[in-house]
């Protein structure tokens, strides 16, 4: 599920670097010098000043929207500005339609956090690492959700960031599950992948101009191989001989992240919002809504055969 957030990353930087040609223009230029030189801070909204608007970039709103909305009237090309699409904004919110998506994948996660603490026994060794699964999810949407409703450096980062963490997390999680890793060594290994988290964010925070193609490369390397294990996984135990071996539920965890994947896609194929709200971006974080439960649901069945399992040996051992 991890995989998706990394290619958002480098589509992101496409869009910065390439994508900005109405910065220049002269008159998209001209009305914002104007419109700051008889502008005051005291004339925007209390909401715009809570969420920290200055006037030259409140200006630059209106004048994007106003040669924008000339565009769409007389069927011209749609410029981006700063790297983004023009968007209506709500009450200061800047991707509105992305906000709402992003507090829905937070929500997901909770329901989920909330099944696997009631539902996974808590004998079962991977219970507390499965359980770190949904709080870095709801962390990573949560930095989405502030990131979408006001894009400054600093929201830019914590939302890379946390997406970082979860990327790594999952990778973390996997090799877990997947290589039977327990006792001291699954605490070996976790600190491991700590360690190279707190590494990745040092160096990124440390740096006077945030290195994009670093963050990208780094996030789409442990996406990659965290989704590889779980699909090569899930194919072998979906396909094994023998009753007891087999887990049938397995598929869930292989065609949630080739959905996912998939559900990236929407971002390849970018395209100008619709009615200014609802662009690729937003329709990315929409789909992934309905995936999450897939995975979670995998991990819920996997857990139950695990104990079960586990409490079949030790029953023949007592005996």
């Amino acid at each position: 599920m991890k995989l998706a957030f990394s290619v958002i990353l480098l589509l992101t930087i496409v869009a910065v670097c390439y994508a900005s040609s109405g910065d220049v223009q002269p008159e998209y230029l001209s009305c914002v010098e104007k419109c700051t030189s008889q502008t005051d801070i005291s004339q925007l909204p209390l909401y715009l000043r809570l969420l920290r608007w200055t006037v030259k970039q409140d200006c630059g709103y209106h004048c994007m929207q106003n040669i924008t909305q000339y565009a769409i009237d007389n069927n011209r090309y749609i410029h981006q500005y700063h790297g983004k699409w023009p968007f209506q904004r709500f009450f200061g919110i800047q991707e509105p339609a992305s906000v709402i998506f992003s507090i829905l994948n937070g929500v997901m996660h909770l329901r989920y956090f909330r099944l696997l603490k009631a539902q996974v026994p808590d004998t079962y060794f991977l219970k507390k690492f499965f359980m770190v699964i949904p709080i870095t999810g709801m962390n990573a949407w949560i930095w989405s959700t502030v990131f979408h409703i006001r894009d400054t450096q600093l929201t830019e980062k914590l939302d890379y960031f946390s997406a970082g963490l979860y990327i790594l997390y999952g990778f973390c999680v996997v090799v877990l599950r997947v290589f039977y890793v327990r006792g001291i060594w699954a605490y070996i290994w976790t600190m491991l992948c700590a360690s190279l988290y707190l590494g990745h964010v040092s160096y990124l925070a440390n740096m006077s101009r945030f290195d994009y193609g670093y963050n990208m490369t780094a996030c789409i390397i442990i996406g990659t191989l965290q989704t590889s294990l779980w699909l090569v996984w899930s194919i072998i135990q979906y396909t094994r001989l023998g009753n007891e071996e087999r887990r049938p539920f397995a598929w869930m965890v292989g065609v949630s992240v080739v959905l996912v994947t998939f559900a990236m896609c929407l971002e390849i194929f970018d395209f100008p919002p619709i009615e200014q709200i609802l662009d690729a971006h937003s329709l990315w974080h929409a789909a992934t809504i309905p995936l999450a439960p897939l995975f979670y649901k995998f991990l819920l069945h996997d857990t139950e055969l695990e104990t079960r399992v586990t409490k079949s040996a030790k029953d023949k051992r007592s005996s």
